[in-house]
């Protein structure tokens, strides 16, 4: 695997207590606990980068994230996703990266799409649409149209990402991005869709580091409060 962008040497010469905590309780401590596989922990950063636009550590960790079990398509299809969560802009960024990155590895073109559309939860699916309605229909009735027939009838259907991947991606950009209105929603469907309140209490921790304090403080009230009501 290719080296980080600014290795532990340089990091040591121009901020050496930086280069302490990196070496000691970021890489020796963090991605060693055991409440979230190395792949997770690799989504969850590459959710972030993405979701902040921070190129010069992506192909350190789009490499890691491959070396820890994403495939290919499944990178592919995280910039895919994050176009609608983060933008166009980050994810157009991200994917010139993602070319480089492949092309070092010898990956010159993805397998063709196979598998149907992830079937959808039909009554779930009209409350949510109802709700986007009410909340949004007589301000912005385009945003609404396309909430629905692109992101919930169509991007969240791709068999290329499990369901449970696509939140942990979408709660991890939503956290980066500051988006804490957004959290409760996407934070109820990865708990849907898998993810256990430990892993997602662990989502945290790794976003601490990855983030920000500040990120994350603002978004743990919002986990509390979802916490609480899911075991009432």
């Amino acid at each position: 695997m290719r080296p980080r962008s600014v290795g532990l040497e340089d990091l040591g010469k121009v901020a050496p207590a930086f280069a302490k905590y990196t070496e000691g309780p970021l890489l020796g401590e963090l991605w060693q606990r055991s409440d979230l596989s190395p792949r997770d922990r690799s989504i969850i950063i590459v959710a972030v980068l993405i979701a902040r636009n921070q190129a010069i550590e992506m192909p350190y960790y789009f490499n890691l994230a491959l070396d820890s079990g994403v495939t290919p398509t499944e990178l592919s299809e995280i910039v895919t996703h994050l176009a609608f969560y983060s933008g166009w802009a980050n994810a157009t960024s991200a994917a010139a990266i993602t070319k480089v990155v492949f092309a070092e590895r010898g990956i010159n073109e993805l397998p063709p799409e196979t598998g149907e559309r992830l079937a959808i939860d039909e009554a779930a699916e009209a409350q949510r649409a109802a709700r986007v309605e009410q909340d949004a229909g007589s301000v912005a009735p385009g945003v609404v149209r396309y909430t629905s027939s692109l992101l919930f009838n169509d991007l969240w259907l791709r068999p290329a990402l499990a369901p449970r991947d696509r939140s942990l991606v979408t709660v991890s950009a939503l956290i980066a991005s500051g988006q804490t209105a957004q959290i409760p929603y996407h934070l109820n469907r990865a708990l849907d869709n898998g993810l256990t309140t430990a892993q997602a209490s662990e989502m945290l921790t790794q976003l601490a580091f990855y983030a920000g304090w500040p990120a994350v403080f603002s978004a743990i009230p919002v986990f509390k409060g979802v916490f609480e009501k899911r075991s009432e």
